[in-house]
């Protein structure tokens, strides 16, 4: 417990300095712990070390997750959800970081409607251009906003989400973080019924505190936290 109570406590650090060297307020930023493999045992002492924003990967793992944790934590989604499995999890999470494509957010307005339920969501934009990356291109990104404004009323859009590219050197990741906070600001002045820009899913274990720099206020991070044998501290993620 103690490993992981220093890691998420240096995790806060780091976050605070780089929110710092922007001029921005530390507070502003929420540090969503990914549990992705980890055992209810671990997510436990990972809770006692002050954690309370859980974000999973696989539908599976959560419902799993959420039946032996529940109201200890916050939940969010951040994989890829496929369609099919939108009934899993829409009553369970606070937050979908993923919504990337039409079918999906229909299947959540439908969801949404049958269980009453006022459904927040980012959009997932794949910036970068990657093809193993999910995520709309960035042109295609305010046509989907309007579609999902006009269609879909049990949705409300939060903010965006990106993956920027594994790479050595986080300084390399700069460029991508700063067109998601680009896209953000164009969003906002087309003032779409229904879609705030109040989130910036971005940053990862290897590449987090860049995001913080480029306006970050919801980071990821898995390996830094739960990894006790410090290999990401290596390079390694």
């Amino acid at each position: 417990m103690h490993e992981i109570a220093d890691n998420f406590r240096d995790i806060k650090e780091r976050v605070a300095r780089a929110a710092f060297r922007a001029g921005r307020n530390p507070e502003e930023i929420t540090i969503i712990a990914v549990t992705k493999n980890q055992t209810i045992d671990t997510i436990r002492e990972g809770i006692q070390a002050g954690i309370n924003i859980i974000g999973e990967n696989r539908v599976q793992e959560l419902v799993d997750k959420y039946e032996a944790l529940e109201n200890q934590v916050q939940w969010h989604f951040i994989g890829h959800l496929q369609t099919n499995k939108v009934k899993y999890v829409i009553d369970k999470v606070h937050l979908i970081h993923s919504l990337d494509r039409l079918s999906l957010a229909e299947e959540i307005e439908r969801r949404g409607e049958r269980k009453k339920l006022s459904v927040n969501a980012l959009v997932q934009v794949n910036v970068s251009g990657e093809e193993s990356k999910y995520g709309l291109p960035p042109e295609e990104l305010i046509p989907f906003l309007e579609k999902v404004s006009d269609r879909c009323k049990n949705i409300n859009i939060k903010g965006l989400m990106t993956i920027a590219p594994y790479v050595a050197d986080p300084e390399e990741t700069r460029p991508f973080f700063r067109c998601l906070r680009e896209l953000a600001e164009e969003v906002k002045e087309r003032n779409i019924a229904g879609v705030k820009m109040d989130f910036l899913s971005m940053g990862m274990t290897n590449d987090f505190e860049v995001a913080v720099e480029e306006g970050a206020n919801m980071v990821r991070i898995g390996r830094a936290i739960f990894n006790t044998t410090q290999e990401w501290r290596k390079g390694n993620g």
